[in-house]
């Protein structure tokens, strides 16, 4: 029993990190999409629709891929009386922030359609991230650096271009942020506790996750790269569980609240006139994001695009 419990704490623990890395804050250079329009099954909503393992016959991880889902419909900005509903469109786009270059690069080309990408990053307002910009030394700015390098991956700040014109800035100030965790009397390791906690009650077999690990790690260069992405990705189809675990009954800073100033940002783009916006938010945010815009805002998911964030082919 009390190895049950050290394992399961360890894997947990991995599960946290990779979430806490990809969904916060390669050399290869494979690049492919799908679209289609939205079905049936779009409707009901879960992080598996913005963020999913794709595998070969034989079950083997091959891609781990990101939605851009679209969203349209006819919205009024300043209520009845302010005249006929614009038609709008709002693409929520899925991120994880450790990728192959060629995604940030599509990403980019992509973003120049449209009127404005409102962008998530706890900072002063307006902020623009620059990869010259020099940074003082943060643990998690170290923890985030050693993954690029392990994993053979691209951090997002160095790879998508946020001096672009239309780019927003679409979240929460630091002060902002400390206000919000002090007032939820929420902290880091009480986030972290909910996640571990959460994924001790599932039954799912702990199987060889570790040994997995283990053996990744005895390989070397490309195969070792390789290797530490499929295990890593295949810890992502738990993302579901990770943010029942982060929001917990009433929400939480992390997300639901910081998709509350975006989705006030949207309303101000939309005002001046915007009709073609995007979302550019973590995976993790998407679910909580698709259902506001639906009962908030009377949108409907229309199509769906899939990237591939991580080449897992051999």
């Amino acid at each position: 029993m009390e190895l049950f419990f050290e394992r399961r704490w360890q894997t947990m623990l991995g599960l946290g990190i990779i979430v806490g890395v990809t969904v916060a804050g390669a050399k290869g250079e494979v690049f492919s999409f799908t679209e289609k329009p939205a079905g049936p099954r779009v409707e009901k909503w879960s992080g598996s629709h913005f963020l999913r393992v794709t595998r070969d016959n034989q079950g083997t991880p091959i891609a781990l891929e990101t939605a851009i889902v679209r969203f349209e419909g006819h919205y009024r900005p300043g209520g009845r009386e302010s005249g006929p509903p614009a038609a709008v469109k709002v693409d929520l786009v899925a991120a994880v922030h450790l990728a192959d270059p060629a995604y940030f690069r599509e990403l980019n080309r992509r973003f120049q359609g449209y009127d404005a990408v409102l962008y998530e990053l706890v900072a002063p307002p307006d902020a623009r991230p620059s990869p010259d910009a020099p940074a003082g030394f943060t643990w998690w700015g170290f923890a985030q650096q050693l993954a690029t390098q392990i994993l053979g991956l691209q951090f997002q700040l160095d790879g998508i271009d946020y001096q672009a014109r239309n780019f927003v800035h679409a979240d929460m100030t630091p002060e902002q942020f400390r206000e919000s965790m002090t007032q939820r009397r929420e902290s880091a390791w009480q986030i972290l506790l909910r996640i571990l906690a959460q994924a001790m009650l599932q039954p799912k077999p702990i199987g060889d996750e570790w040994e997995g690990l283990w053996e990744a790690l005895q390989k070397r260069g490309r195969q070792r790269e390789l290797a530490l992405r499929r295990w890593a990705a295949t810890h992502f189809e738990d993302l579901e569980l990770a943010i029942q675990a982060v929001e917990g009954p009433r929400g939480s800073t992390i997300l639901s609240e910081r998709n509350k100033v975006a989705l006030r940002v949207l309303r101000d783009e939309l005002q001046k006139n915007r009709r073609s916006v995007a979302i550019f938010y973590g995976a993790a945010h998407m679910p909580d994001f698709a259902r506001r815009l639906q009962e908030e805002f009377s949108l409907q998911p229309t199509q769906w695009t899939w990237l591939v964030a991580w080449d897992l082919k051999e």
